[in-house]
């Protein structure tokens, strides 16, 4: 009988585990441990001959083009700290004021005279 785990399921969230499979970190979010989550790819959207060959590159056709496996899923997570941003927030944007020197420009109206 063969083993049927790297199927896609027929129902989302009820296929392979990437964990059954790999040893993942702790911290890794749980979309990455159901690839079956993951829609849209596969699909065939792009045609052949639809693509604009002066753009065509090696990648047009393999990227996207397979679904997401257990085996293709990062078994690592490493998050980027939003401290900067957080601050920034509240803190609000910088703001420049230091003393402006430049001499304005007048707007005249020359079709009044």
């Amino acid at each position: 009988m063969a083993d049927n785990r790297d199927q896609p399921p027929a129902i989302p969230g009820t296929g392979p585990v990437t964990s059954e499979y790999y040893k993942t970190d702790s911290a890794l979010p749980e979309r990455f441990q159901h690839p079956d989550w993951f829609q849209g790819y596969g699909q065939g959207t792009k045609q052949k001959g639809q693509e604009n060959p002066m753009y065509q590159t090696t990648s047009v056709w393999s990227y996207g083009a397979r679904e997401p496996s257990v085996h293709t899923m990062p078994t690592k997570y490493k998050g980027k700290s939003q401290k900067f941003s957080q601050h920034l927030g509240q803190a609000g944007m910088y703001r420049n004021r230091s003393l402006n020197t430049t001499v304005d420009k007048t707007y005249h109206d020359h079709h009044m005279h």
